[in-house]
């Protein structure tokens, strides 16, 4: 028998010995050589809005130019719907927001939500969301149905984006909560709460459940979510001969089935070299344009033209205002306007994706062989149960370690998401104590990226900052292994 009997004894053990686990992370910083000139200024991803990283020469250029120039807002929004036009097709239309979080709003207000104009009370309503990683963020704009997942994101109520918790929920608004079948939700964490475990996932049978929760609730359902990832760790590790995750595809046609619109979130996503909307199959799609795809803080919506015209006419991109056809920024979501700086950098970043994809995803490849390099070298009895995959989608590399819990033994602690967000979660702690500003990871998943200090100014891959980050992220998990008992 190993060091403890049961899971929760291993977490407690775990908190209790924090500080010798932070000593032990700042004596290995000073053996792996991380210079002190760097320590604190670079880091695991710059795909968190909560510390962003730089902008690349050529968008903060596009920036400072647009600074300079009278231009409207008006003219800036229809040069992006022409790059997304021009990387989609003409079916497919655009709306830049303040951030992700706003898009998701609108998209699920113009969508989901029942009209409030009209004689008589309000319909009530239901959206899918599959019960997955971060559901708060996407299912959290309505009231969770059935009942027994009402407590499922309390924790993280401070926390689901820029609105709070309160201010997500719409009117007249549930959620139904869906176990993705395959999927494993345990309790782990020093926080306990349930970590969706969702490389397993069997997307023929998700759909089977799917479908059949639509048929129970068909007179209410106006809609479905998920996330728009394509990695193992996030559920879509199954993929047809495009690379399109066979489950995103499977939602699509459900949604189609019951002709309600399908949108994802995408906010770790990458317009034109990730998640392909055209190839799923679903109605919208929002990105978190300051996260992988390196624009200044704000959101996208990207959807087919028959969606995107309530979801237009929402934020005042659409018309009318008295009774002209292009008015803007004067509708229910004025709140919601990008500001003009914004704009700019996405239409550079838009230009840069159509004409030169290979400036983002260089960095990406580049990583990988990084990631995969260092990785190698972690202790036997870890490395087996550890597999490591690139997105484009996300520019990022995913390190998952489900695997390391087999066969009844204890394996490397599985922090939920409820301890990333109270800073209960030691791989992303105990990376501060080295110098390493830590990425996204929770439920036995890391997801590590470029840009936060490890590349160039022209986006290319700094292999030798980033390697120190690895290297400390690899440390860290045998340092952690070592206080359970499990090397």
């Amino acid at each position: 028998m190993g060091k403890f009997k049961y899971k929760f004894q291993m977490y407690k053990s775990l908190q209790a010995n924090i500080p010798a686990i932070y000593a032990e992370a700042k004596k290995a910083a000073e053996e792996l050589g991380i210079p002190q000139e760097i320590r604190g200024k670079f880091g695991m991803t710059g795909g968190i809005s909560g510390c962003p990283a730089p902008l690349r020469e050529d968008i903060m250029h596009a920036s400072e130019e647009a600074a300079k120039t009278v231009t409207p807002l008006a003219v800036m929004v229809d040069q992006i719907r022409e790059l997304v036009k021009d990387i989609y097709g003409d079916e497919y239309d655009a709306a830049p927001t303040s951030t992700c979080e706003a898009g998701l709003w609108v998209a699920f207000d113009s969508l989901f939500t029942p009209p409030a104009m009209g004689r008589g009370d309000n319909y009530r309503a239901r959206y899918i969301a599959p019960y997955e990683k971060h559901f708060h963020h996407q299912g959290g704009y309505g009231r969770p149905f059935p009942g027994k997942y009402k407590d499922l994101i309390a924790d993280r109520g401070t926390t689901p984006g820029e609105l709070g918790f309160y201010g997500k929920r719409q009117n007249n608004l549930d959620t139904l909560v869906v176990p993705v079948a395959g999927a494993e939700y345990p309790v782990h964490g020093i926080k306990h709460h349930p970590v969706p475990l969702l490389t397993k996932v069997d997307p023929e049978a998700t759909y089977a459940e799917m479908k059949k929760i639509a048929e129970r609730h068909a007179a209410m359902f106006t809609g479905m979510t998920s996330l728009g990832y394509e990695t193992p760790g996030y559920g879509y590790g199954a993929k047809d001969k495009d690379g399109t995750p066979v489950l995103q595809k499977l939602y699509a046609k459900l949604c189609k089935e019951y002709n309600v619109p399908y949108v994802i979130d995408n906010a770790w996503g990458v317009p034109g070299i990730g998640h392909d909307i055209r190839k799923s199959g679903a109605d919208a799609i929002i990105y978190s344009m300051d996260k992988a795809s390196g624009a200044a803080t704000s959101g996208l919506i990207i959807g087919k033209e028959d969606v995107m015209v309530p979801i237009r006419r929402a934020m005042g991109m659409h018309g009318d205002r008295w009774g002209t056809g292009s008015s803007y920024g004067k509708a229910a979501y004025v709140t919601f306007d990008p500001g003009k700086e914004a704009l700019a950098t996405q239409i550079q970043v838009l230009k840069v994706l159509r004409d030169n994809p290979e400036v983002y995803t260089k960095a990406v490849d580049d990583l990988f062989d990084v990631v995969k390099e260092e990785f190698a070298k972690i202790h036997p009895k870890l490395k087996a149960g550890i597999i490591i995959n690139k997105s484009y989608n996300s520019r990022a590399v995913e390190v998952n370690y489900e695997g390391t819990w087999q066969g009844g033994e204890l394996g490397l602690p599985i922090f939920s998401i409820e301890d990333m967000y109270s800073g209960t979660n030691i791989f992303q702690s105990g990376m501060a104590q080295m110098g390493v500003i830590p990425t996204v990871a929770y439920d036995g998943n890391i997801y590590i990226s470029p840009d936060l200090g490890t590349t160039d100014s022209k986006g290319n891959l700094l292999k030798d900052v980033m390697r120190y980050g690895v290297q400390a992220q690899v440390k860290l998990i045998e340092i952690v292994a070592k206080f359970v008992g499990i090397i």
